[in-house]
């Protein structure tokens, strides 16, 4: 693994043409030789979509493969890619309600999905001002020379991941200390079957959710916002900051939940391509599986 992870920090210093390139040679291997998940994919794409027909889910499928291999270059990327590099390439919008939480000395929550490229998304923290920072949520790999090497890569560009099980100690002193930022929480992910207690209807199916984003909001009464992505071409993302609950102690049970995965519809919906696909999202549904 030390071997890999040193080839993979040379790779990082390539250009992305480069490694776009690699990318290129990557998506016949990955999609025709490996057949990685294609099983998975395809089922979960037909359970998705039951109007589209198969030649448009056969598109939407190459698509993300070919997606999901410039994901892995991207993410190789993020080892040596220089804040003005980043700041180019991932932009964002529609901030200043949650800047003006952050500038009052509040904290907040971010919501976000499996979509476009998250690591990019969770990483830049270019528009916030100085002595703010994003602190992205993370579960630590089984393999501490890997999970030092994407630690060391979403951290490098001002984020200050905390690992899952810190997370309710750091919040704590984090708010003692009169200290704030932003909370961001990868919300799509499947609740393990013994901590499922809702589900919804997402993408045409049953879909147990995952409620620790909200759950922490209303412990804390932090304002909960959802990270729209969208793909504008290769290596180019955007970022629009969309409110979800101000105050999430005047929200019913679930509704800050349910809101943020109607908003992960509509973004899956608009760009099918840019979900990750290969995850089994739905092992524990009610849905007929196929």
């Amino acid at each position: 693994m030390k071997v890999l992870v040193a080839f993979l920090r040379m790779l990082s210093r390539l250009p992305m043409g480069v490694l776009y390139f690699i990318a290129d040679l990557l998506f016949p291997l990955v999609y025709h030789v490996a057949r990685y998940r294609r099983k998975v994919v395809h089922s979960n794409l037909v359970r998705s979509f039951p109007e589209k027909s198969p030649e448009e889910i056969r598109a939407i499928e190459r698509q993300f493969y070919r997606f999901f291999c410039d994901m892995m270059m991207e993410t190789v990327r993020q080892g040596a890619i220089s804040i003005e590099e980043i700041s180019r390439r991932m932009t964002f919008s529609d901030y200043d309600e949650l800047l003006d939480y952050l500038k009052n000395g509040q904290s907040v929550m971010l919501m976000m999905g499996h979509y476009c490229n998250w690591e990019w998304g969770l990483a830049s923290d270019s528009v916030l001002p100085d002595g703010l920072s994003v602190y992205p949520i993370y579960q630590k790999l089984n393999n501490p020379v890997f999970d030092e090497y994407m630690l060391h890569n979403r951290n490098r560009l001002g984020g200050r991941c905390i690992e899952k099980n810190d997370l309710v100690r750091t919040m704590v002193r984090m708010r003692d200390e009169g200290a704030c930022g932003i909370f961001a929480m990868i919300s799509d992910q499947s609740p393990t079957k013994r901590f499922i207690r809702h589900r919804t209807t997402f993408l045409n199916q049953d879909t147990p959710v995952f409620l620790g984003t909200e759950q922490l909001a209303r412990k804390y009464n932090y304002p909960v916002f959802f990270l729209d992505m969208e793909y504008l071409g290769r290596g180019r993302y955007h970022g629009r900051i969309v409110p979800i609950a101000m105050d999430p102690n005047a929200c019913a049970e679930y509704e800050i939940t349910n809101r943020f995965m109607e908003l992960m519809e509509i973004c899956i919906r608009r760009q099918p391509s840019y979900w990750l696909w290969t995850h089994k999202r739905w092992k524990h549904s009610n849905t007929p599986q196929t």
